[in-house]
């Protein structure tokens, strides 16, 4: 099934050509039949595995179809199990209240109702003992098992680094979808913004693509509308009364009077309230089918 599945994504251009797996790193193995949860804490595999200890985080509720046992980098084993509860998707709607979302580094995320979310740089908290651990990792001899140790202590600070993210990214994301129907966010070309090399690191640290991920999942399984503004849609040089372009801005620049209205905007919430009243429901009124505004502006050369 896997095999098959990676010739689909090789032949639609979704992937490069199937590799074996290699034997470091994150390991794998999947049951497709022939496991049960026994109890609250067993999980029954199997062949000589037999039943093994675990922790299960919420009650199993449906038909058990495939099971898949991850051994992490850090050592830690974890336990995936595929479910069909039999449940049928909701149905979409886009009555109730919209948002957009404009997501930074300085603020990790700006709303359209004024709401601004500090970044929490999960990283840079961690990276004095992250630096300390692999320089220690770097003086290991290669092949031995003390740089085996060692790799597992870093690998440990990077699994405590990536639960903290994601924790957070659990939490923003329920609350917004908790209260909002429609939820509007720019189209983030992350792959092209980390070509920036003194933008990179923050950018792959805060964890965009991510965070996106779980509003659309979660706004779907809600049967709630998330929709995603072209990237070139100029949000920033917009004024969100007049709609009337405005000069183009250094960076630098959070605030601004506009010419038209002569009213002082913030920059984050001005391009918010674009992209969430002036593109976001315009595209949700079309029923998705219209072009976003700006759809012939290409990057300069």
């Amino acid at each position: 099934m896997n095999l098959s599945q990676a010739f689909q994504n090789f032949f639609a251009g979704r992937a490069k050509y199937p590799n074996f797996k290699s034997k470091h790193h994150r390991q794998s193995v999947q049951f497709p039949q022939n496991v049960t949860v026994t109890s609250e804490s067993a999980i029954k595999f199997p062949g000589s595995l037999g039943v093994v200890a675990a922790k299960i985080h919420r009650p199993i509720e449906g038909v058990l179809k495939t099971v898949t046992v991850s051994k992490m980098p850090d050592g830690k084993y974890f336990a995936s199990l595929l479910v069909e509860d039999g449940i049928e998707k909701s149905e979409s709607s886009s009555e109730g209240k919209a948002i957009g979302i404009d997501l930074g580094l300085t603020d990790f995320a700006v709303t359209s109702d004024g709401s601004k979310f500090a970044n929490p740089r999960h990283l840079k908290k961690h990276e004095c003992n992250l630096k300390r651990k692999q320089r220690k990792l770097s003086r290991k001899k290669k092949g031995s098992q003390n740089l085996n140790k060692a790799r597992i202590r870093v690998a440990k600070v990077h699994a405590k680094i990536a639960r903290a993210r994601e924790d957070f990214h659990h939490k923003l994301s329920r609350k917004i979808v908790n209260e909002n129907q429609v939820i509007v966010v720019e189209d983030l070309a992350v792959k092209n913004r980390v070509k920036n090399h003194n933008l990179a690191k923050s950018i792959k640290d805060v964890g965009w693509g991510q965070f996106c991920t779980m509003l659309r999942y979660k706004a779907e399984f809600e049967g709630k509308v998330y929709l995603e503004v072209g990237r070139f849609f100029p949000s920033s040089h917009l004024c969100s009364n007049t709609l009337l372009p405005l000069e183009n801005m250094d960076l630098s620049m959070r605030s601004f009077v506009c010419p038209h209205c002569q009213e002082r905007h913030d920059r984050d919430i001005n391009a918010e309230i674009n992209i969430r009243r002036n593109e976001g429901l315009r595209i949700s009124a079309s029923g998705g089918g219209a072009a976003a505004l700006g759809r012939d502006v290409r990057p300069k050369a």
